[in-house]
């Protein structure tokens, strides 16, 4: 895998004192992952399931605080065949759950030089508030081209028509939110909709894979050129599932398949030692997965400056 950095346009403001995007190759195709800023949440969602002092544990031994932390956000952007997708939207911003240090992917598209006029293609992993909400910001469509194409599993879309968050654990205001941003960017965006069934090629050697579990949609992203592999696992990995693979997080819908698609995906991944890239791991979240006993071991990818 040869990590050195594309010919990205780098325009770095004053404001900007810790890195926020990082370029890479795939073979031949540029891969860029963009982080969207932090999300705090509480500690609990790691592992609704999980014993509060083996959670507790986990945490004191991972040096994070006890009660609350900052989730990051990343999306990717992928150049191939002539095409250039975005790869999940963000948070965009949502007044209402106070939380301004997310919703950065457009400003920092546009600090790196990439015009949102020159997207050809969005894929979405999910429909989550976190992945869809930088295109409903304001001014965003009518920055976009007309013939944009966003892809995004069928069965993601049938589910949010009646969305079930029985088996969830989020905090208040939450379920209220995801429901209200789903149904605008259906309404917004339906007529610009790819939707597929179990599997779709984007553009030459970008693939995206429906997985289910996080939502019944759910789908990853396999970006392949040469030797060189990449998967993009959206929200079926987090920080702690190599360790608790078995935990349940709090945005899971079907919180038990998704278990099974987290062990399913990180052997998968180990077995190919290909990159792997997730929207809630620390950012860059470049790296590869590794077998520790019956669980998995993060192996953060060495950067490339």
């Amino acid at each position: 895998m040869n990590l050195h950095n594309t010919s990205y346009p780098v325009s770095p403001g004053p404001e900007e004192l810790v890195p926020s995007r990082y370029a890479l190759k795939v073979g031949e195709i540029d891969v860029l992952v963009v982080s969207d800023g932090v999300l705090p949440l509480p500690t609990a969602m790691l592992g609704h399931n999980a014993d509060p002092a083996a959670r507790a544990g986990w945490l004191h031994d991972m040096f994070l605080p006890p009660d609350a932390f900052d989730w990051a956000l990343n999306a990717v952007v992928v150049r191939s065949g002539g095409k250039t997708i975005l790869i999940d939207a963000g948070l965009g911003s949502d007044p209402d759950l106070h939380l301004p240090r997310a919703g950065q992917l457009i400003g920092r598209l546009r600090a790196v030089g990439i015009d949102l006029s020159s997207v050809t293609d969005v894929v979405l992993t999910h429909l989550h508030m976190d992945h869809i909400g930088g295109l409903l910001v304001d001014g965003v469509k009518e920055r976009l081209r007309p013939d944009l194409r966003i892809h995004v599993a069928a069965a993601e879309v049938k589910f949010w028509e009646a969305p079930d968050f029985s088996h969830t654990s989020m905090p208040p205001g939450f379920p209220d939110a995801l429901r209200a941003t789903a149904k605008r960017f259906v309404s917004e965006y339906g007529s610009q909709l790819r939707q597929f069934d179990k599997e779709h090629e984007v553009a030459p050697g970008v693939v995206i894979r429906r997985t289910g579990g996080h939502t019944p949609g759910h789908s990853v992203v396999r970006v392949t050129s040469g030797d060189d592999a990449l998967t993009f696992a959206g929200d079926a990995v987090f920080a702690v599932g190599f360790d608790h693979p078995d935990w349940y997080n709090g945005f899971e819908h079907d919180p038990e398949e998704a278990a099974r698609v987290r062990v399913r995906l990180l052997r998968e991944l180990a077995e190919t030692g290909e990159l792997l890239v997730a929207t809630h791991m620390p950012f860059p979240s470049v790296g590869r997965v590794a077998v520790d006993g019956n669980a998995f071991r993060w192996v953060p990818a060495f950067w490339d400056y």
